[in-house]
Formats: structure tokens, sequence, C-alpha cells
């Protein structure tokens, strides 16, 4: 009986990381989701993330505590903070950026991956339609490579598990596309940086969302509001 090799998928709830999981299963790979409840004030996307998992038949889900919110620093975490709402400017990082988030969310990700013996760690990270974040460029996720070839047993071994980000030169249009033909149900995702049960369909990640889903010809899985911002 042939074994499938696992990959470990960073499942945020979000379209990009349920794509990513998506791609992952698409290219044999027995997946582990990883989830990460930090303190983030759009905690619904954790709800979001069970029911990808479920419908894209993922069996061993994790969901763990890191609350990364006690020092603040980001909208995203501060509730005293206002979020972004007048779309993405190219020039400047946002408020929404959350120090440190994905090198935590990483590391912890090549921890469980080891364990698990994984031979593959999945990131839903974009660069080209993303918000700015210095995280979500291709020369860190090289670094954090190189870092992970170092820091393990099984780097040292030459078996450390490799970081893919399948999505992280592709448009938002083109992560709706893999979406549909992958069965990815875009419905039930969330990307939405509100706290809330609906979608704003103003905060930077609802419009760079419609934007592409509209672009696609999904206007349908838009959000009402945010059909008037773009």
């Amino acid at each position: 009986m042939t074994h499938k090799p696992i990959a470990v998928v960073l499942l945020s709830g979000g379209l990009d990381s349920a794509t990513s999981a998506a791609i992952a299963i698409d290219q044999g790979y027995e997946v582990i989701a990883l989830s990460l409840e930090y303190g983030q004030r759009h905690q619904r996307e954790l709800e979001a993330a069970k029911t990808i998992a479920e419908a894209l038949n993922i069996t061993q889900h994790y969901i763990i505590d890191v609350n990364i919110a006690q020092w603040g620093g980001s909208s995203l975490t501060d509730s005293s903070l206002s979020l972004p709402q007048g779309g993405v400017d190219p020039n400047e990082i946002p408020s929404t950026y959350v120090p440190g988030r994905n090198t935590v969310f990483i590391g912890l990700a090549l921890s469980l991956g080891e364990a698990k013996g994984a031979t593959a760690i999945y990131l839903g990270i974009n660069a080209v339609d993303y918000s700015g974040y210095p995280d979500c460029r291709p020369e860190y996720l090289q670094a954090y490579q190189n870092l992970a070839n170092l820091s393990s047993k099984a780097g040292i071994e030459g078996k450390a598990p490799q970081l893919v980000a399948p999505l992280i030169s592709k448009t938002k249009v083109d992560i709706v596309k893999d979406a549909i033909r992958l069965g990815v149900p875009i419905s039930k995702t969330w990307s939405c940086y509100q706290g809330e049960q609906e979608p704003c369909g103003l905060c930077d990640s609802c419009r760079i969302r419609d934007r592409a889903l509209i672009e696609a010809g999904y206007p349908q899985l838009a959000t009402t509001q945010g059909r008037a911002f773009l």
C-alpha cells in the first residue's frame, strides 16, 4: 500500500489558504490543516476554517491558541485601532499588518510538520494582489526556508519540509479561477477583517476579494457593499 506524502497547510479560513489546501490535495498530498487563534478581531475566519477543512475532507485539523494580540501593534488585533477602509495604498504597509504573524505561524507549521513527517508546508501567501505585507514576499519565504534547513533535526538530515506558496505570483483573479476549478466552496470562506457575522465589503481584504470575484465573472459571490466601491 502506497502512502501519500504529508503536507501541513496553514488554513486561515480565507480564500487564499483554502485554495492552497485544495492545490496540495490535488497534487497528491495527505493534508494536515493548522489554524491559529491569535487574538484576531475576525475570529469568524476560524469557523470558516473548520467548514473548509470538512468540505475538503481534511480529517486532521489543529486549531491552537497563540495570542500574539496581547501586545497589540495591529488593527487586526487591537479594537482601539480603526481598520482601514480607504483602499490599498501600494506605498505603505497598512495597519492590518500583524508584527511577526507569519514568522510565528510558519514556525509552528514546521514544528507540526516535523512531528508528523511532512515533506511540505503549504502557505496561502501572495505577493501580487496583497496589502504590502513584508512577510508575503518571495525573498522572505526563501530566507525562512534556509532557516528551516538549519534549525531542525529533519533539516540536518536533509529532510526539512519544503515551504510551498503556490499562489505567491498569481493575481487574485487567477486564485479565484483555481478555487473554482478545484471545487473550493468560495462562499464558505471568510476574508473580512471585521468581526461581524457578515462581511463589511469595505475593508482592504473585502475590496481585493470582491474585485477579483467580479473580474473573474462571479459577481454573485461578492459582497453587496463591496460592489459599489470597485
